[in-house]
């Protein structure tokens, strides 16, 4: 990959303090959009001044919150595949031949930079993450200092566990966490952090975790 070429902006968007993704490469001139909602005019004017023009969107879950900003940012750029896992294809509704499920493990090119689909169920069923060049944008599964929650329809604590303990659990330390919200005093944080700091991250034992993701919240 070229020195640099690899672009990541992180917009916080709407009431609910959602974080939007632009991934783009400099190279091709391509980018990645990551659950645009909220405000989809400052998204398009981030691809502006990056000089990027859209190629896919990718949504980490179904959320409205995560997604109402989907068919805006289509009529405003052109007709897009948006990438959205199929156990969760049937709650994306207005956006006709775009939609373009996915199963997970997924390679996405752009130009020289490369982003795999994680699927990592618990939060929804058809959660997924991001990874691309040590950076795991996380949507609502892991957040810093916390996890999405499973009580919500489609939520399974016993997915999650499996998610963060198995599928997220052999990346490395450095690996670079972007949630979904900006629920924490940093907006991105590492993944060595997180599993030592996060108490989600701290349960081997499965009961243990979903008893402690289950607990009456307060």
């Amino acid at each position: 990959m070229p020195p640099g070429d690899l672009i990541i902006r992180q917009l916080a968007v709407g009431p609910m303090e959602n974080f939007a993704y632009v991934i783009g490469s400099r190279s091709s001139g391509e980018c990645c959009v990551v659950d645009p909602a909220w405000e989809p005019e400052r998204i398009v004017a981030t691809m502006e001044e990056e000089g990027l023009r859209l190629a896919q969107i990718v949504l980490s879950h179904t959320h409205p919150d995560h997604t109402n900003g989907v068919e805006a940012l289509l009529e405003a750029t052109g007709g897009v595949p948006v990438r959205t896992h199929r156990q969760e294809a049937h709650r994306v509704a207005g956006i006709g031949d775009h939609l373009a499920p996915v199963a997970g493990g997924e390679r996405i090119r752009m130009g020289e930079v490369e982003l795999t689909l994680i699927h990592t169920p618990g939060h929804t069923p058809g959660s997924q993450c991001v990874l691309v060049e040590g950076n795991l944008l996380t949507g609502d599964t892991l957040f810093i200092g916390g996890c999405g929650r499973c009580d919500l329809p489609g939520g399974d604590p016993v997915a999650m566990h499996e998610t963060l303990t198995g599928r997220l659990g052999s990346l490395p330390d450095g690996t670079r966490i972007l949630p979904g919200h900006d629920y924490a005093e940093r907006p991105v944080s590492n993944l060595g952090d997180e599993r030592a700091t996060n108490p989600y991250l701290g349960f081997a034992d499965q009961a243990s975790f979903v008893a402690y993701r289950m607990r009456p919240r307060r």
